[in-house]
């Protein structure tokens, strides 16, 4: 949950430069497999989409204000992107630009907080260019 607060405050203080996106992709933790016992939630993993749609609205409940989306069944977006188990990235106009480490030890909000900072820095200067 502390992780989601840090998000939050990314997502609050540059959501005016910044889109913001959340794909929900696989249960890292279902409570019918790799249960871990600091999880707020009891989410068995997903036989379905609307397994995936449903816990996603309860996720939503407590996620940042962005917009959130599913990965397929397939899980295509957490394998073309390496998430799983959770990942932050910066794209801008289609080309990388920012990999975080994979979830949940290489995921660093504060590293992003750095990015965004700098990103900001050459918008406030009006000579905006990739990061």
């Amino acid at each position: 949950m502390a992780r989601m607060s840090a998000f939050q405050r990314l997502v609050t203080k540059y959501q005016r430069d910044v889109d913001f996106l959340i794909i929900y992709i696989e249960e890292a933790h279902p409570s019918d497999g790799w249960v871990t016992t600091d999880s707020p939630y009891s989410i068995p993993k997903h036989q379905s989409l609307e397994d995936r749609v449903s816990a996603a609205r309860l996720l939503q409940q407590g996620a940042p204000s962005c917009a959130l989306v599913l990965d397929t069944m397939a899980n295509s977006s957490s394998s073309a992107y390496g998430a799983y188990f959770e990942r932050l990235y910066v794209i801008q106009s289609g080309i990388v630009m920012y990999q975080g480490g994979r979830g949940p030890d290489g995921y660093q909000v504060s590293e992003l907080r750095t990015w965004l900072e700098r990103y900001d820095e050459q918008l406030r200067s009006g000579h905006p260019r990739p990061v």
